[in-house]
């Protein structure tokens, strides 16, 4: 279960004060599949941050397999972070001198994992999303759609119980998106938390509920 209770967050841009969130209440079930849409500003992507433990609010408290997160000291944040979030991104934020199987073997070499149980996980994940053949492949290497299944294959590796998705579809074509919400789908049908910000229509039908954010807000609420 993941709870957010009365979450505020400002910020100050270029003299003016920005309302990320505004007083958000939101509980997540275990195994729910959430999307966040709004309009740009809205306040979803700082939605996600601070659902991932990477932006403090001002006030509030944001609650993580029951403990809470920003109570934590920050190297008991960030291991709460490698073991139980994966992140994905729009930008695939991956390595580029790394190779597909090194790129995913980087949180498994954080989490202080044997060299050989690194490499064995990699594989085994970059087979999973339809990569197995690219292994040794850099980023430029490879088309933007298998660029996001490495970055989905590293988000993977410590076996999160929630993964958290900005927009990774945006930068895709559609054959690619289905690709990617494929692999989303399973992942939820496994038991995982997905939490996707997305602008589309079409991927958001694709979660079994919906909020709408405005204004740092959520304004509407839908349920499959």
């Amino acid at each position: 279960m993941i709870e957010l209770d009365s979450v505020t967050k400002r910020f100050r841009v270029r003299g003016r004060e920005v309302v990320g969130l505004d007083a958000v209440s939101l509980s997540i079930a275990p195994g729910e599949f959430l999307a966040v849409v709004g309009s740009s500003g809205s306040g979803k992507s700082t939605l996600l941050l601070t659902l991932g433990g990477l932006s403090r609010p001002d006030t509030g408290s944001v609650h993580l397999n029951g403990y809470s997160l920003y109570d934590l000291s920050l190297p008991d944040r960030a291991r709460a972070r490698r073991e139980a979030i994966g992140f994905l991104f729009q930008t695939f934020n991956l390595v580029p001198y790394l190779t597909a199987l090194e790129n995913v073997q980087v949180p498994l070499y954080l989490a202080e994992r044997s060299p050989t149980d690194q490499e064995q996980e990699a594989r085994r994940l970059l087979k999973e999303v339809g990569l197995g053949d690219r292994l040794d492949h850099k980023p430029a290497e490879l088309s933007v759609g298998q660029q996001q299944r490495v970055a989905l294959a590293r988000a993977l590796a410590n076996k999160p119980t929630l993964i958290l998705a900005d927009e990774p579809t945006g930068s895709l074509d559609p054959e690619q998106s289905n690709e990617i919400m494929g692999q989303l789908e399973r992942l939820h049908s496994e038991g995982t938390i997905i939490v996707l910000v997305t602008h589309d229509p079409s991927v958001a039908a694709r979660a079994t509920r919906r909020v709408r954010m405005e204004l740092g807000r959520i304004s509407e609420e839908n349920t499959k």
